[in-house]
């Protein structure tokens, strides 16, 4: 039986902007799999999700992304299939956009719904609330949304347009630490479903990486310093080079979790 083809497989890609933001990054992501990545700052996150996105282009390499090369295929049938969950599509979404119009604008690519939604996308958008834990937020509008619930709502607005791939870009930013565990625990459930899409999950905290994610990618300079299974490329040495900084990573029943070797004035932080 041939293996399924990837969702994601990025071979040597280099991105340039004056220097090189990403440099020979390779990447492949199989179905099931779900990923996490982590970087200090400037390390080539946000470069890498650009990219994905089509946002920016390549300089060099190659990247397909559910069968469609990039650079020979139209991307719109890719982006269609991709949900990205970010603080600036939060950001766009009026203040009185009812939720459910939130949603049915997911399935259309639309921001700010606007024309007419037909009965049974408005019936979809209610289950799919149910689905991503938000059904008391039937009635409601975007401005009274928690920081968590707007984060759960955008993940049903991707769920909308049946994507396959999921990418979350750090969405635990601004959660205080009780709506942070809960959209974890919510996110692990999320991710633990037979058909859910796969996850990538852009990060700089080792806390937010729950047992479901499989895979783990490390940069660093705009290179991959490790790519592969979590139990192999998520320890103390990689970390440590990752950050840049001696660091020991710790498994605990409430997931990972970092401790400085030494106090942080040591290495400059």
């Amino acid at each position: 039986m041939q293996d399924p083809e990837p969702i994601l497989e990025i071979d040597d890609l280099t991105v340039m902007r004056g220097k090189a933001l990403l440099d020979g990054v390779s990447w492949c992501i199989h179905p099931g799999e779900h990923w996490a990545v982590l970087g200090a700052n400037g390390s080539g996150k946000s470069t890498l999700l650009n990219v994905v996105n089509a946002f920016m282009g390549p300089a060099r390499g190659s990247m397909r992304i559910l069968g469609h090369k990039y650079g020979r295929d139209s991307w719109d049938a890719v982006k269609i299939r991709i949900g990205f969950v970010s603080g600036t599509v939060h950001n766009l979404i009026d203040d009185g956009e009812p939720v459910v119009w939130a949603l049915v604008g997911g399935k259309r690519a639309m921001i700010n719904f606007w024309g007419e939604a037909a009965e049974e996308e408005v019936e979809e958008a209610r289950q799919i609330l149910r689905q991503v834990e938000c059904g008391h937020l039937l009635d409601a509008r975007w401005c009274q949304l928690s920081q968590g619930e707007k984060q759960k709502v955008l993940i049903g607005r991707a769920l909308m347009a049946r994507i396959r791939l999921l990418i979350l870009d750090e969405p635990c930013a601004g959660l205080d630490p009780v709506a942070r565990e809960n959209f974890l625990g919510f996110l692990e459930r999320s991710a633990s479903r037979a058909e859910a899409p796969t996850h990538i999950l852009v990060t700089h905290h080792v806390e937010e990486v729950t047992d479901s994610f499989t895979h783990v990618l490390l940069l660093k300079e705009g290179k991959v310093l490790a790519s592969g299974p979590k139990e192999t490329v998520f320890t103390s040495e990689n970390i440590s080079e990752t950050f840049n900084a001696p660091l020991e990573l710790n498994k605990t029943e409430r997931g990972y979790r970092l401790e400085f070797l030494g106090s942080p004035r040591d290495f400059g932080i």
